[in-house]
């Protein structure tokens, strides 16, 4: 019988009826750099935490049930799981990538994956045709869904199909919304890539990045890859994310109330002049989004009136924070153009939406009440200007 998520973010079902590390329901931090062998040719099982460690693979197995794949691997951020992602291609390879990604992945690409004479093709995966992209070097198609900030919705079974038929590796950024409501590798993607800092660690107490795959070869390779270059995560931000990922349902669930509420109360805001919310039925994904996912997600991101509007609701929340990252308990708002895009060229940014006008929205666990009265609060004072 198989285990609920909420289950399977607590228990490894192999544990069960052992008593384990003399009972501790905590699972220990094994902070220790080597191990001792009692002979040659006899091991503990681990051998030095650059290639494995306890802490981490406890974490690695949790990361792998909830996210239905044969093998996880937690990384130090998850630009360092995308960064190692990429050890899998050679100079002269091609991937068509999202157009509309976290501004740090195109940075990435950009300024370090090219110089290795790796080719991109940016494109809009939720509505371009990805098959008029392929070419006799392409290797894999990379999406976010959502894309990050502006919410455009793909279709995963239908890409995945697309790839497959041209033997391209399929990777899917599943941060926003994380495996509490989608699972690609169901859908037929072949990695799944998680900025495990956000919803999975859900705390903002630490750094994590994850990659996970049910593909056998595609694991063996990651395996002596990080094993081969030392960015496996560290025992003790193991424990953090493991003790994080206990309350991801809840968390999930909290969030998304909120943030649907959020979402239908700026619309009726006048200095709001969009929103962009999955949940919302307008939403151009919204069909989509059901039928892939088990939820929309606690991710929001609105235009409002002018600039200086933006920029006076950034100096006036309180209660929100004004503040990078995503996930955690915390409400917290961010101006992409500084922030998250920075490093995106200003033509590719307003291509995709992303003015001088945008705020995002990364809606946490608090009262909604407290929530929607600092919102009030902050756009009454923009009618006071």
């Amino acid at each position: 019988m198989d285990r609920g998520i909420n289950t399977r973010c607590i228990h490894l079902e192999e544990d069960e009826g052992k008593c384990l590390n003399y009972g501790a329901l905590s699972f220990p931090i094994f902070q220790t750099a080597t191990y001792e062998h009692p002979e040659v040719g006899r091991s503990s099982g681990f051998d030095y935490t650059r290639l494995q460690n306890p802490t981490r693979e406890q974490l690695e197995k949790i990361i792998a049930s909830i996210e239905g794949g044969i093998d996880a691997f937690a990384l130090s951020s998850g630009m360092a799981a995308i960064t190692l992602l990429m050890e899998l291609f050679k100079p002269g390879d091609h991937i068509i990538v999202e157009a509309d990604l976290y501004g740090g992945t195109t940075r990435l690409f950009d300024n370090v994956s090219k110089k290795n004479n790796y080719e991109f093709s940016y494109i809009n995966c939720s509505e371009d045709d990805i098959e008029k992209e392929i070419k006799d070097n392409t290797k894999a198609i990379f999406i976010e869904t959502p894309t990050n900030p502006m919410m455009n919705v793909s279709d995963i079974g239908k890409i995945a199909k697309i790839a497959k038929a041209h033997n391209l590796i399929f990777i899917v950024d599943n941060t926003f919304l994380s495996p509490y409501f989608q699972n690609p590798l169901e859908l037929g993607a072949d990695v799944v890539i998680h900025s495990g800092t956000k919803f999975i660690g859900g705390h903002n107490d630490t750094l994590a990045g994850f990659i996970v795959t049910n593909n056998e070869s595609i694991k063996e390779q990651l395996r002596f890859l990080i094993k081969t270059t030392g960015s496996g995560l560290a025992p003790i931000d193991c424990w953090l994310i493991l003790r994080g990922v206990k309350t991801l349902g809840v968390r999930m669930e909290k969030s998304q109330d909120n943030a649907i509420k959020i979402a239908n109360w700026l619309k009726n805001q006048k200095h709001v002049t969009k929103v962009f919310y999955p949940g919302l039925p307008e939403h151009p994904g919204y069909e989509l989004i059901k039928k892939q996912a088990r939820g929309f997600g606690s991710m929001l991101t609105f235009y409002v009136d002018n600039k200086e509007n933006a920029l006076a609701v950034l100096a006036n929340v309180r209660l929100i924070k004004y503040a990078e990252s995503l996930g955690g308990t915390e409400t917290l708002i961010t101006y992409p153009v500084t922030q998250t895009h920075a490093d995106v060229p200003e033509e590719v940014r307003l291509k995709n939406g992303i003015t001088n006008e945008t705020l995002r929205l990364s809606v946490g666990i608090e009262d909604i009440d407290d929530l929607i009265n600092e919102l009030d609060r902050v756009f009454s004072l923009l009618d006071e200007k």
